[in-house]
């Protein structure tokens, strides 16, 4: 598996919208996309995501 970095544009491996990852701490991973105009943010852990390709 790739490393995650900040900029890696990724996805939930249960689906959802691409999310541009903007931090990173340990495996835990901040994401920010858009809803719409919305732009939202969350976190998540590493295992919960894959690059998008």
């Amino acid at each position: 598996m790739n490393e995650l970095k900040v900029g890696d544009v990724v996805v939930l491996k249960a689906g959802g919208p691409s999310m541009t990852i903007y931090q990173i701490n340990g495996n835990n991973v901040g994401c920010k996309w858009f809803d719409g105009n919305e732009l939202k943010h969350g976190g998540f852990v590493t295992q919960e995501l894959v690059l998008d390709e």
